[in-house]
């Protein structure tokens, strides 16, 4: 099955695609945006739920997403439009890493470190686009205990790979950002995120794939459930914090 397919139909239902409620999510957004700011820039948007939910709670600014899913970003063209939205922000089609936009005063860039290579190349990629004295909304991943060789498989994870907490955040420190408000996923918020994931690629397979696609993702389904439940559930966090430049 299109792996894109697959994460935008597995979004559906929870499309802000990180472990993080409705309240977290605009306790984070309420933090993040300073005065004055007016362009903000989501890095590996997805469907656009953060975007599209700061620029509604934002009037004044405008916004760019830039992400490689042609039907994640379609999902997210959809959303503008319900939300009124479409004058204010455009999605781009591209690899974030090789994203070439001018400077912005706000920076989004949660769960897609992987596009950079790492936190590190993230935090390096970030600096070219945000002007000084602007904000960083950073989400990722790191190890709560263990990891386990059961999380590390269901992961495709090197043991070294992710932090722990302390960790995540000295490598911040490093790169010159103060960290301001963050946010711990909790059990309860993996939870509904993986359970919405897996429900709603399920309920697609079942009641409107094709054909030629129902057994692969139903085959998708089970494998990341198993992986979740079976491998990462209970070691694996998120953090999701408001990353100040100080300078």
């Amino acid at each position: 099955m299109d792996r894109d397919l697959a994460r935008a139909v597995a979004h559906r239902w929870h499309p802000v695609a990180a472990p993080v409620s409705d309240d977290g999510l605009h306790r984070l957004l309420t933090r993040l945006v300073p005065p004055g700011a007016r362009e903000v820039l989501d890095l590996g948007c997805g469907c656009g739920a953060w975007l599209l939910r700061l620029l509604a709670a934002a009037p004044g600014c405008t916004g760019v997403g830039v992400d490689t899913s042609a039907p994640a970003l379609d999902a997210a063209r959809a959303e503008a439009r319900r939300r009124g939205l479409t004058g204010r922000v455009e999605f781009v089609h591209g690899d974030a890493a090789g994203h070439a936009g001018g400077p912005v005063d706000v920076v989004l860039c949660v769960g897609a470190t992987h596009a950079f290579g790492g936190l590190a190349g993230t935090l390096a990629a970030v600096r070219r686009h945000l002007r000084p004295g602007g904000r960083l909304l950073l989400g990722d991943g790191f190890w709560e205990h263990g990891p386990t060789p059961a999380a590390l498989a269901a992961l495709g994870a090197a043991p070294g790979e992710l932090p722990d907490l302390a960790g995540l955040l000295a490598a911040v420190g490093e790169a010159g950002f103060e960290p301001g408000y963050g946010h711990l996923s909790t059990t309860a918020e993996w939870d509904e995120y993986e359970w919405c994931w897996t429900g709603a690629l399920t309920e697609w397979a079942l009641g409107e794939a094709p054909d030629g696609e129902r057994a692969a993702a139903l085959d998708l389904a089970r494998t990341h459930r198993t992986q979740w439940l079976a491998g990462h559930r209970g070691q694996l966090g998120f953090l999701t914090v408001v990353l100040h430049d100080p300078t």
